[in-house]
């Protein structure tokens, strides 16, 4: 059985792809190998593909929000996963998702939600942040108990807070777990 953690995230300014490091590297950091793939040819990381998805051991998905949605190539990406589907080989895989909004009230949670649905279908186990990371609660900018999430403000700051950086962790470490757990 393969053990990586595919990480898969489109980003434009940096946000997403930078949770999506921070990410990897927990998970990393705790055993798992990792594959950080992207959405489209617009990034220095490779662009996903179907083997990618289906012989992973877990998945963490990230998009920025596009109006409390996923990125279109995101959505389109997992429409062309009905043979993954089929075939059940995402079934009883633990996944997260994550996000970036230019602003506080910008949809995180809404697009959060809704990169779930394409994930649930798979059968995979959803897990999103419980309340006993710290910085959930003390965050002022992003971070649900969705996934981790990220306001980049008025200056569109790809930069993390503290708080982001430590769910983002904690969403990797988490999955590295259940990886484990699963095996």
């Amino acid at each position: 059985m393969m053990s990586y953690l595919l990480v898969l995230y489109h980003s434009r300014t940096d946000s997403v792809k930078n949770m999506a490091y921070e990410i990897g590297d927990a998970a990393q950091h705790d055993g798992i190998d990792v594959k950080i793939r992207c959405f489209s040819d617009d990034s220095d990381d490779l662009a996903v593909t179907i083997d990618d998805l289906k012989h992973c051991a877990g998945l963490a998905f990230g998009s920025p929000t596009r109006f409390g949605m996923m990125a279109s190539s995101a959505k389109q990406f997992w429409e062309t996963t009905s043979d993954v589907w089929l075939s059940g080989e995402l079934i009883d895989k633990p996944a997260a998702v994550f996000t970036s909004s230019s602003s506080l009230h910008g949809g995180n949670e809404a697009t959060l939600l809704s990169m779930s649905l394409p994930l649930l279908h798979h059968g995979m186990l959803l897990c999103g942040v419980p309340y006993d990371v710290p910085a959930l609660s003390s965050t002022k900018t992003g971070g649900t108990p969705y996934g981790a999430s990220h306001v980049s403000g008025l200056t569109n700051s790809s930069q993390l807070s503290a708080e982001e950086l430590s769910i983002c962790q904690s969403v990797g470490a988490r999955l590295a777990k259940l990886i484990k757990q699963l095996q």
